[in-house]
């Protein structure tokens, strides 16, 4: 079963007013939430075979620690579409690139990780589902899981959510 993991970037500085909006880093916060969401994905064994990342600067320092704690061979593709697309969702692309990956994660920006997250299952539920519908806060990873023999087969309102986690979860 494929497994869709939506990672939302660690939180951005915007203390730097001559870089775009492309080239922000992450701040001290997200600097120290990326290591803790990537030991995260470690405890439960969420290991991608594929990460298509946004080409910005946010979201490649929250890859990082994320690849320091990869423990098999995974195909990463830096695109500036998961950047361009983020405020629309990323069904196309995830069709477009996601291939016959088991676990696909996509390492990109608000809206379209929320949006995407939301509309690729139809009927959530819980406490982690009603808190990821309220507010979808940077670094925060949702995973969802379908029943289809490729990624080009992606369609809306077909996925099961399995859980939602954000850096406050996590850090004391």
């Amino acid at each position: 079963m494929p497994r869709l993991i939506l990672y939302r970037h660690a939180k951005s500085d915007w203390n730097f007013p001559e870089l775009t909006d492309k080239q922000r880093p992450l701040n001290s916060r997200g600097q120290k939430a990326a290591p803790e969401m990537a030991w995260y994905l470690t405890d439960q064994n969420l290991f991608p075979n594929l990460i298509l990342c946004s080409s910005s600067q946010r979201t490649r320092e929250t890859l990082i620690p994320v690849l320091a704690l990869m423990t098999q061979e995974t195909e990463i593709r830096l695109l500036d579409q998961v950047y361009d697309d983020g405020d629309f969702d990323y069904l196309e692309l995830i069709r477009t690139h996601g291939g016959t990956a088991e676990t696909l994660m996509v390492i990109g920006h608000n809206p379209a990780t929320e949006i995407s997250a939301q509309s690729f299952v139809k009927d959530g539920s819980g406490p982690q589902w009603d808190d990821m519908r309220t507010k979808y806060p940077s670094g925060a990873i949702a995973v969802i899981d379908f029943k289809i023999s490729s990624w080009a087969d992606l369609a809306l309102e077909t996925g099961q959510f399995v859980s939602f986690t954000k850096p406050r979860d996590l850090m004391s």
